[in-house]
């Protein structure tokens, strides 16, 4: 299993600077990747340039780049020129985000996006191949031929020469759908707030069920879970950093009824805890709703704890199938614990 920080994107009112000198650290330490994200706040885009700009061996990457917020083609054009500019060490993740992002900050439609990833996939692929650009599809046509369209576009191909036209596409994913297209055509999936007691239970089928569509083996594909680290002796302390962000996203990243989070923690067994958390926290009751999350639920999602006893909890881990583990932590002894302990 190898390790990688999950760098996230800036909290408000930081630089995302701030978080060089951890993956710095941690590319001291062996860790294999390095990933920033992106929301409605500091771009991924600018901070991967940045890191890669001051790193030799980590490979860097994006968990996730928001597709609504990029063409396919320009997603193509930022994928080749920052794997060129960092020596073929770029990885590129890529996700749809929800409906709350989608239509109020990007101005896009949510429409299917099962169909819009797998056409998104596919033009990334052939504008790094440097193949001229045609797709008609029921999400994008290249070239456009509709409603407004001068009838002047061409296909074109790449002008610049990508180091690698197979630069690795993860897809960020969670509902069974999204899991089984990631493993049909990606390269890699990325994975929040997974539990490694119940991710074989949680995720097997629909990662077979890809895996078969796509005719693939299991060894080619990476599962990159995200899991928050925190060591120390006082495991209040640590559940007190958790639970905070836990009830974040299962409870304010999405509507009621439309929360892939909130979801995902039902499917694991706490529906009326999310059912709670989520009330709570649109209500405006951060505070209490990051009190309702359980401690056995944070527990499944996260690392707590002295070395001794992450040490023990990272047996599940192993047996998950899980290939990459996203360190997610902000202070230099989690990340410096996780590499004795992992690598």
């Amino acid at each position: 299993m190898r390790l990688g920080l999950a760098l996230g994107y800036a909290p408000p009112g930081t630089n995302p600077t701030e978080l060089i000198a951890l993956a710095q650290e941690a590319e001291r330490l062996g860790y294999d990747s390095a990933w920033a994200a992106e929301a409605w706040g500091t771009d991924a885009v600018t901070v991967l340039s940045w890191l890669a700009a001051t790193t030799t061996k980590l490979r860097v990457g994006s968990a996730i780049l928001q597709m609504p917020a990029r063409t396919p083609a320009m997603t193509a054009m930022t994928a080749a020129t920052l794997d060129l500019m960092s020596g073929g060490r770029f990885l590129l993740g890529l996700g749809t985000s929800g409906p709350q992002v989608v239509e109020g900050w990007h101005g896009q439609p949510w429409g299917k996006p099962l169909g819009r990833t797998r056409e998104y996939v596919e033009i990334v692929r052939t504008a790094l191949r440097r193949e001229e650009l045609e797709h008609h599809g029921d999400h994008y046509e290249i070239p456009y031929r509709g409603d407004g369209a001068t009838g002047l576009g061409k296909p074109l191909k790449l002008m610049a020469r990508p180091l690698r036209a197979d630069i690795p596409i993860y897809l960020g994913a969670m509902g069974p759908k999204n899991v089984a297209l990631a493993a049909e055509i990606a390269d890699g999936w990325l994975v929040v707030w997974a539990s490694g007691a119940r991710f074989r239970d949680t995720f097997g089928d629909p990662l077979d069920e890809g895996f078969a569509r796509g005719g693939r083996e299991r060894s080619t594909f990476d599962i990159a879970a995200w899991v928050p680290v925190v060591v120390t002796d006082d495991l209040e302390v640590g559940y007190g950093v958790v639970k905070p962000q836990l009830a974040l996203y299962a409870g304010g990243m999405g509507a009621r009824g439309t929360n892939f989070y909130n979801s995902l923690i039902r499917r694991y067994g706490y529906e009326a805890e999310a059912e709670q958390i989520q009330s709570l926290y649109l209500e405006g009751k951060k505070l209490e709703a990051a009190a309702a999350v359980p401690d056995a639920l944070a527990d499944e999602v996260a690392l707590i704890g002295p070395p001794e006893r992450i040490a023990e909890r990272l047996e599940a881990w192993r047996e998950s199938g899980v290939t990459t583990l996203m360190v997610s932590a902000r202070d230099l002894e989690s990340i410096r614990a996780m590499a004795e302990l992992v690598l």
